[in-house]
Protein backbone atom coordinates (compact mmCIF):
# COMPACT_ATOMS: atom_id res chain seq x y z
CA UNK A 1 0.00 0.00 0.00
CA UNK A 2 1.40 3.37 -1.00
CA UNK A 3 1.32 6.46 1.21
CA UNK A 4 2.15 10.15 0.85
CA UNK A 5 4.31 12.29 3.16
CA UNK A 6 4.03 16.08 3.45
CA UNK A 7 7.04 17.54 5.26
CA UNK A 8 9.24 20.53 6.02
CA UNK A 9 12.29 18.20 5.98
CA UNK A 10 14.33 18.72 9.09
CA UNK A 11 16.15 15.97 10.97
CA UNK A 12 13.12 14.53 12.73
CA UNK A 13 11.28 14.57 9.37
CA UNK A 14 14.10 12.54 7.84
CA UNK A 15 13.85 10.13 10.78
CA UNK A 16 10.09 9.89 10.24
CA UNK A 17 10.57 9.06 6.55
CA UNK A 18 13.04 6.33 7.53
CA UNK A 19 10.54 4.89 10.04
CA UNK A 20 7.88 4.70 7.31
CA UNK A 21 10.31 2.98 4.95
CA UNK A 22 11.39 0.48 7.63
CA UNK A 23 7.73 -0.34 8.34
CA UNK A 24 7.32 -1.76 4.85
CA UNK A 25 4.91 0.91 3.62
CA UNK A 26 5.64 2.17 0.11
CA UNK A 27 6.08 5.92 -0.20
CA UNK A 28 4.38 7.04 -3.42
CA UNK A 29 5.49 10.65 -3.10
CA UNK A 30 6.62 13.49 -0.86
CA UNK A 31 5.55 17.14 -0.91
CA UNK A 32 7.64 19.86 0.72
CA UNK A 33 6.48 22.91 2.65
CA UNK A 34 8.09 25.74 4.58
CA UNK A 35 8.44 25.23 8.31
CA UNK A 36 11.71 24.19 9.94
CA UNK A 37 13.31 26.58 7.46
CA UNK A 38 12.17 28.44 4.33
CA UNK A 39 11.00 26.24 1.46
CA UNK A 40 14.23 26.64 -0.51
CA UNK A 41 16.18 25.15 2.39
CA UNK A 42 13.63 22.36 2.83
CA UNK A 43 14.21 21.49 -0.83
CA UNK A 44 17.98 21.60 -0.32
CA UNK A 45 17.62 19.27 2.67
CA UNK A 46 15.46 16.89 0.66
CA UNK A 47 17.98 16.80 -2.18
CA UNK A 48 20.77 16.11 0.31
CA UNK A 49 18.73 13.32 1.92
CA UNK A 50 18.20 11.72 -1.49
CA UNK A 51 21.96 11.77 -2.06
CA UNK A 52 22.67 10.35 1.40
CA UNK A 53 20.01 7.67 1.63
CA UNK A 54 19.31 6.81 -2.00
CA UNK A 55 15.60 7.56 -1.81
CA UNK A 56 13.88 6.75 -5.10
CA UNK A 57 10.39 8.14 -4.51
CA UNK A 58 9.39 11.43 -6.19
CA UNK A 59 9.76 14.63 -4.14
CA UNK A 60 7.94 17.83 -5.07
CA UNK A 61 8.27 21.43 -3.90
CA UNK A 62 5.08 22.92 -2.49
CA UNK A 63 3.92 26.08 -0.74
CA UNK A 64 6.49 28.59 0.48
CA UNK A 65 4.15 30.97 2.35
CA UNK A 66 1.20 30.46 4.72
CA UNK A 67 -2.38 31.08 3.68
CA UNK A 68 -2.34 34.40 5.58
CA UNK A 69 0.26 36.29 7.53
CA UNK A 70 4.03 36.33 7.32
CA UNK A 71 6.47 33.45 6.99
CA UNK A 72 7.25 31.77 10.29
CA UNK A 73 10.09 29.26 10.60
CA UNK A 74 11.83 27.39 13.41
CA UNK A 75 15.30 28.65 12.43
CA UNK A 76 15.88 30.35 15.78
CA UNK A 77 15.75 26.90 17.41
CA UNK A 78 17.01 24.64 14.61
CA UNK A 79 19.49 26.92 12.84
CA UNK A 80 19.41 28.22 9.28
CA UNK A 81 19.39 24.74 7.70
CA UNK A 82 16.60 23.49 9.94
CA UNK A 83 18.86 20.59 10.98
CA UNK A 84 20.89 21.08 14.17
CA UNK A 85 24.04 18.96 14.21
CA UNK A 86 27.13 18.20 16.22
CA UNK A 87 29.20 18.64 13.05
CA UNK A 88 28.34 16.71 9.92
CA UNK A 89 25.77 17.89 7.39
CA UNK A 90 23.84 16.43 4.48
CA UNK A 91 25.76 16.10 1.21
CA UNK A 92 26.04 19.31 -0.78
CA UNK A 93 24.32 18.49 -4.05
CA UNK A 94 24.85 21.90 -5.66
CA UNK A 95 21.93 23.51 -7.53
CA UNK A 96 18.48 22.43 -6.44
CA UNK A 97 17.11 19.35 -8.13
CA UNK A 98 13.61 19.41 -6.58
CA UNK A 99 11.05 20.72 -9.13
CA UNK A 100 9.52 23.94 -7.83
CA UNK A 101 5.78 24.33 -7.45
CA UNK A 102 4.88 20.79 -8.51
CA UNK A 103 3.51 19.44 -5.23
CA UNK A 104 -0.12 20.40 -5.83
CA UNK A 105 -0.28 18.74 -9.25
CA UNK A 106 1.55 15.65 -8.03
CA UNK A 107 -0.71 15.27 -5.01
CA UNK A 108 -3.80 15.65 -7.20
CA UNK A 109 -2.51 13.02 -9.62
CA UNK A 110 -1.81 10.61 -6.76
CA UNK A 111 -5.31 11.02 -5.33
CA UNK A 112 -6.99 10.79 -8.73
CA UNK A 113 -5.24 7.65 -9.92
CA UNK A 114 -5.17 4.18 -8.49
CA UNK A 115 -7.40 2.28 -6.12
CA UNK A 116 -7.09 1.54 -2.44
CA UNK A 117 -6.52 3.70 0.60
CA UNK A 118 -5.00 7.17 0.26
CA UNK A 119 -3.13 7.84 3.49
CA UNK A 120 -1.13 10.98 4.19
CA UNK A 121 1.40 11.64 6.94
CA UNK A 122 1.83 15.40 7.44
CA UNK A 123 4.83 16.61 9.45
CA UNK A 124 4.77 20.40 9.05
CA UNK A 125 2.37 23.29 8.50
CA UNK A 126 -0.69 22.05 6.60
CA UNK A 127 -0.48 24.62 3.81
CA UNK A 128 -0.14 22.11 0.95
CA UNK A 129 -3.10 20.09 2.20
CA UNK A 130 -5.20 23.22 2.68
CA UNK A 131 -4.53 24.25 -0.93
CA UNK A 132 -5.80 20.84 -2.03
CA UNK A 133 -8.92 21.14 0.13
CA UNK A 134 -9.76 24.56 -1.32
CA UNK A 135 -8.99 23.93 -4.98
CA UNK A 136 -9.94 20.25 -5.33
CA UNK A 137 -12.34 19.26 -2.56
CA UNK A 138 -13.45 16.34 -4.74
CA UNK A 139 -9.96 14.87 -4.50
CA UNK A 140 -9.50 15.76 -0.84
CA UNK A 141 -12.53 13.58 -0.14
CA UNK A 142 -10.50 10.58 -1.31
CA UNK A 143 -8.04 10.92 1.57
CA UNK A 144 -8.75 7.98 3.86
CA UNK A 145 -6.44 9.08 6.69
CA UNK A 146 -4.55 12.29 7.41
CA UNK A 147 -2.20 11.90 10.37
CA UNK A 148 -0.64 15.21 11.43
CA UNK A 149 2.17 15.92 13.84
CA UNK A 150 1.06 19.17 15.38
CA UNK A 151 -1.02 20.94 17.95
CA UNK A 152 -0.92 20.76 21.71
CA UNK A 153 -3.66 19.52 23.97
CA UNK A 154 -2.33 21.32 27.04
CA UNK A 155 0.14 23.97 25.85
CA UNK A 156 2.39 25.09 23.02
CA UNK A 157 6.10 25.21 22.27
CA UNK A 158 6.61 27.99 19.73
CA UNK A 159 4.52 30.22 21.97
CA UNK A 160 3.01 29.55 25.36
CA UNK A 161 -0.24 28.62 23.63
CA UNK A 162 0.68 27.31 20.19
CA UNK A 163 2.67 24.42 18.78
CA UNK A 164 4.90 25.46 15.88
CA UNK A 165 3.21 23.62 12.98
CA UNK A 166 -0.15 25.07 14.02
CA UNK A 167 1.22 28.56 14.65
CA UNK A 168 3.06 28.71 11.31
CA UNK A 169 -0.24 28.46 9.39
CA UNK A 170 -3.33 28.26 11.61
CA UNK A 171 -5.61 29.19 8.70
CA UNK A 172 -4.39 26.11 6.83
CA UNK A 173 -5.14 23.94 9.85
CA UNK A 174 -8.61 25.47 10.12
CA UNK A 175 -9.29 24.81 6.43
CA UNK A 176 -8.20 21.18 6.70
CA UNK A 177 -10.23 20.54 9.86
CA UNK A 178 -13.28 22.17 8.27
CA UNK A 179 -12.96 19.88 5.25
CA UNK A 180 -14.03 16.91 7.37
CA UNK A 181 -11.11 14.69 6.42
CA UNK A 182 -10.40 11.62 8.58
CA UNK A 183 -8.01 13.61 10.80
CA UNK A 184 -5.63 12.14 13.40
CA UNK A 185 -3.63 14.58 15.53
CA UNK A 186 -0.35 13.52 17.12
CA UNK A 187 0.28 16.44 19.42
CA UNK A 188 3.13 17.73 21.59
CA UNK A 189 1.90 15.93 24.69
CA UNK A 190 1.93 12.53 23.01
CA UNK A 191 5.30 13.13 21.35
CA UNK A 192 6.87 14.15 24.65
CA UNK A 193 6.21 10.68 26.02
CA UNK A 194 8.84 9.30 23.58
CA UNK A 195 12.31 10.77 24.07
CA UNK A 196 15.99 10.29 23.26
CA UNK A 197 18.92 11.19 25.49
CA UNK A 198 22.66 11.67 24.85
CA UNK A 199 23.33 7.98 25.60
CA UNK A 200 21.31 7.07 22.49
CA UNK A 201 23.79 8.71 20.12
CA UNK A 202 26.70 6.26 20.40
CA UNK A 203 24.77 3.15 19.24
CA UNK A 204 23.96 5.02 16.02
CA UNK A 205 27.53 6.28 15.63
CA UNK A 206 28.91 2.79 16.22
CA UNK A 207 26.67 1.21 13.57
CA UNK A 208 29.56 1.64 11.16
CA UNK A 209 27.84 2.42 7.88
CA UNK A 210 28.57 5.35 5.59
CA UNK A 211 25.83 7.49 7.15
CA UNK A 212 26.37 6.48 10.79
CA UNK A 213 28.43 9.52 11.78
CA UNK A 214 26.06 11.92 10.03
CA UNK A 215 22.90 10.46 11.57
CA UNK A 216 24.56 10.40 14.99
CA UNK A 217 25.55 14.06 14.67
CA UNK A 218 21.99 14.95 13.66
CA UNK A 219 20.50 13.00 16.56
CA UNK A 220 23.02 14.52 18.97
CA UNK A 221 22.34 18.04 17.68
CA UNK A 222 18.60 17.47 18.04
CA UNK A 223 18.98 16.18 21.61
CA UNK A 224 21.23 19.14 22.45
CA UNK A 225 18.24 21.45 21.96
CA UNK A 226 16.84 19.95 25.16
CA UNK A 227 20.04 19.43 27.14
CA UNK A 228 21.16 23.01 26.50
CA UNK A 229 17.97 24.07 28.27
CA UNK A 230 18.54 21.86 31.27
CA UNK A 231 16.42 18.88 30.21
CA UNK A 232 17.79 15.35 30.16
CA UNK A 233 16.12 14.18 26.94
CA UNK A 234 14.45 15.40 23.75
CA UNK A 235 11.03 14.48 22.38
CA UNK A 236 11.19 12.62 19.06
CA UNK A 237 8.39 14.58 17.45
CA UNK A 238 7.96 13.63 13.78
CA UNK A 239 9.11 10.01 14.08
CA UNK A 240 6.53 9.54 16.85
CA UNK A 241 3.89 10.64 14.35
CA UNK A 242 5.38 8.17 11.86
CA UNK A 243 5.07 5.36 14.42
CA UNK A 244 1.44 6.36 15.05
CA UNK A 245 0.85 6.35 11.29
CA UNK A 246 2.53 3.00 10.61
CA UNK A 247 1.57 1.21 13.83
CA UNK A 248 -1.74 2.78 14.93
CA UNK A 249 -2.31 -0.09 17.35
CA UNK A 250 0.44 1.37 19.56
CA UNK A 251 -1.65 4.51 20.14
CA UNK A 252 -4.86 4.99 22.10
CA UNK A 253 -6.96 7.14 19.80
CA UNK A 254 -9.82 9.19 21.21
CA UNK A 255 -12.53 11.10 19.40
CA UNK A 256 -12.60 14.85 19.94
CA UNK A 257 -13.60 18.22 18.59
CA UNK A 258 -10.47 20.07 17.45
CA UNK A 259 -10.46 23.75 16.55
CA UNK A 260 -7.68 26.30 16.17
CA UNK A 261 -7.57 29.87 17.44
CA UNK A 262 -7.13 32.36 14.60
CA UNK A 263 -7.64 35.73 16.26
CA UNK A 264 -6.21 35.70 19.77
CA UNK A 265 -3.48 38.24 20.48
CA UNK A 266 -1.66 35.76 22.71
CA UNK A 267 -3.30 32.50 21.63
CA UNK A 268 -3.17 32.52 17.81
CA UNK A 269 -2.43 28.99 16.62
CA UNK A 270 -3.59 27.30 19.81
CA UNK A 271 -5.42 24.02 19.23
CA UNK A 272 -8.55 23.74 21.34
CA UNK A 273 -9.69 20.20 22.06
CA UNK A 274 -13.05 19.13 23.44
CA UNK A 275 -13.24 15.40 24.19
CA UNK A 276 -16.13 15.33 26.64
CA UNK A 277 -19.11 13.38 25.24
CA UNK A 278 -22.11 15.50 24.36
CA UNK A 279 -20.25 18.81 24.52
CA UNK A 280 -19.44 19.10 20.79
CA UNK A 281 -19.67 17.37 17.44
CA UNK A 282 -16.44 15.43 17.17
CA UNK A 283 -14.43 16.02 13.98
CA UNK A 284 -11.15 14.21 14.62
CA UNK A 285 -9.19 11.77 16.73
CA UNK A 286 -6.14 12.53 18.81
CA UNK A 287 -3.47 10.30 20.30
CA UNK A 288 -4.16 10.18 24.03
CA UNK A 289 -1.61 7.50 24.98
CA UNK A 290 1.22 5.68 23.25
CA UNK A 291 3.30 2.61 23.99
CA UNK A 292 6.31 4.84 24.55
CA UNK A 293 8.84 2.06 25.04
CA UNK A 294 7.85 0.32 21.81
CA UNK A 295 7.72 3.59 19.85
CA UNK A 296 11.15 4.63 21.10
CA UNK A 297 12.56 1.21 20.23
CA UNK A 298 11.21 1.41 16.67
CA UNK A 299 12.65 4.89 16.11
CA UNK A 300 16.10 4.29 17.56
CA UNK A 301 16.46 0.89 15.88
CA UNK A 302 15.56 2.52 12.57
CA UNK A 303 18.37 5.05 13.02
CA UNK A 304 20.84 2.29 13.92
CA UNK A 305 19.78 0.22 10.89
CA UNK A 306 20.21 3.23 8.59
CA UNK A 307 23.52 4.01 10.26
CA UNK A 308 24.73 0.51 9.46
CA UNK A 309 24.08 0.78 5.72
Amino acid sequence: MGVWIDTDMGFDDIAAVLVVMQSGLKIDGVSLVFGNAPLKQACQNAAGAVAAFGWDFPIHSGRELPVLGQLETAERILGETGIPTLGRTLPDVGPLTIPRGMAFTALCDWLENGEGEKRILALGPLTNIAALCLARPDLAERITDLTWMGGGVTAGNHTASAEFNAFADPEALSIVISSRLPFHMVDLDLCRKVTASPEDVDPVRNAGGRNAEMIADFLGGFIRIATSRGRSSMALYDPVAAVAFCYPELVTWQKARIDVELQGTFTRGRTVLEARPGRAVFNARYGAEVNAERARDIILKTLVVEGAR
